[in-house]
């Protein structure tokens, strides 16, 4: 099979088996009584970064290190200049969580420290637990805080799918990440090649992407719809998803190597993206992302992209 239909299934089985882990994560949790404020911080936060932790960990076993590692700076970069930048431009995006500068803080954390493990061009097993220590740390806070901050608010809702249904739509996603991993690593890594491009560039471009699309669409979409429930909280907590237990997970697992160019480029470009959602929300602002700051974010992914490819 062509490359190009390796990448496209991997891409269209990621969106489905994406959407169906954090449908399929939700019943579930509601099945065994988790309130749904728990659920958003800790299930749905996981299941989207299913995509991600899936690529890396099979282009890591597939000896494409740098698909593993661009995947998720490239996610990173994406979700902030990408997503954000194109729902703003659809419908001005509002700070909706007073705490979202303490994520963002976290946020910054995570980027910093991942800078600084990569120093010596390889994500140790060590270096991964401590990632993974970090994130439990950053869920039990956001929780007991969330729960603080709305103690009248939480509730446990009924499962609205029947327990053997929710755990097969469990297994039909595992297995379409699984598969859909699988195929997107191949055909990326044989698009490189054939075209001479580093899977370094693919990885932070075309895999990436492919690994953001389930939140760009429900982003568009909610944002079409003037229902723009997307908030910059569930954007910063997704890239310290990414980092923390992407990485965290894979680099446990297996060490992984990274880039000399990546470290020196592309992960100052995720580092500059993080302070420009910065001055973005500021108080100054209203913490409104409106239409031409959006555009500015779009212009800057743009940018990067194109110079990634120069």
């Amino acid at each position: 099979m062509p490359p190009i239909l390796f990448l496209l299934a991997g891409f269209v089985l990621l969106f489905f088996s994406g959407d169906w882990l954090v449908k399929s994560s939700v019943q579930l949790a509601r099945h065994f009584k988790v309130s749904t404020l728990v659920i958003g911080i800790t299930v749905v936060a996981f299941g989207t970064s299913a995509p991600e932790l899936l690529v890396s960990l099979r282009a890591v076993f597939d000896g494409a290190a740098d698909i593993s590692v661009g995947n998720v700076v490239g996610s990173n970069i994406a979700n902030i200049a990408l997503v954000l930048g194109l729902v703003s431009i659809v419908y001005p995006v509002k700070v909706k969580k007073k705490a979202v500068w303490l994520d963002w803080l976290v946020m910054m954390v995570a980027t910093v420290g991942l800078i600084w493990a990569s120093e010596n061009l390889i994500l140790s097993t060590v270096e991964g637990i401590i990632f993974l220590v970090l994130l439990g740390i950053y869920i039990v806070w956001a929780v007991y805080s969330s729960r603080k901050q709305s103690k009248n608010e939480e509730k446990i809702e009924a499962p609205s799918m029947a327990l053997w249904k929710t755990l097969l739509l469990f297994l039909l996603a595992a297995a379409g990440l699984y598969f859909g991993a699988d195929w997107l690593v191949i055909g990326a890594k044989d698009i490189a090649i054939n075209l001479g491009v580093s899977e370094r560039v693919i990885g932070i471009s075309v895999v990436a992407l492919g690994t953001s699309v389930p939140e760009l669409a429900t982003s568009l979409v909610a944002a079409i719809k003037k229902e723009s429930d997307i908030s910059i909280g569930n954007i910063i907590g997704s890239n310290i998803f990414n980092i923390w237990a992407v990485l965290g997970v894979t680099s446990v697992i297996k060490p992984v190597s990274v880039n000399a160019s990546m470290v020196n480029t592309d992960y100052w470009w995720m580092f500059a993206i993080a302070i420009l959602l910065f001055l973005t929300i500021l108080p100054l602002s209203k913490g409104v992302v409106t239409r031409w700051k959006g555009a500015i974010l779009l212009s800057v992914y743009v940018l990067y992209i194109y110079l990634l490819f120069v």
